[in-house]
């Protein structure tokens, strides 16, 4: 069965990068460009993991996961933040808000790989 992860990130690079990185190990990777594409995306498809930047134009990481936490299907899904931001009052805020994981940009992609396996299967 495959598995669906929905990546937000408002650089297309680097939501290219998720699906190189991804989509060759059997996850379909769903792109969206910013939190309130996310959640759009995420209200039409289930998925296994969410991955998320965090600074996005009309709605960041955090409020993304907030919603995505407020919604029944939200409240088991892993959520993974792929950011530039690494101080510790920043991944406080996003534990606050549900997120599962923290990767830092740039990413190393076998980190990301068995992070994506952990979480995701």
């Amino acid at each position: 069965m495959t598995r669906t992860i929905l990546a937000v990130d408002d650089s297309k690079s680097i939501r290219d990068m998720v699906t190189f990185t991804l989509q060759p190990l059997g996850y379909r990777i769903v792109p969206a460009c910013d939190g309130r594409d996310g959640l759009d995306r995420f209200r039409r498809e289930p998925v296994a993991l969410v991955i998320t930047d965090l600074n996005m134009p009309v709605m960041n990481g955090i409020e993304m996961i907030r919603h995505l936490r407020a919604d029944p299907r939200g409240a088991g899904i892993p959520i993974l933040m792929l950011t530039t931001e690494t101080s510790p009052e920043m991944k406080a805020q996003g534990k606050a808000a549900g997120a599962t994981g923290w990767l830092s940009k740039p990413f190393d992609a076998d980190m990301l790989v068995a992070v994506t396996r952990k979480l995701a299967g």
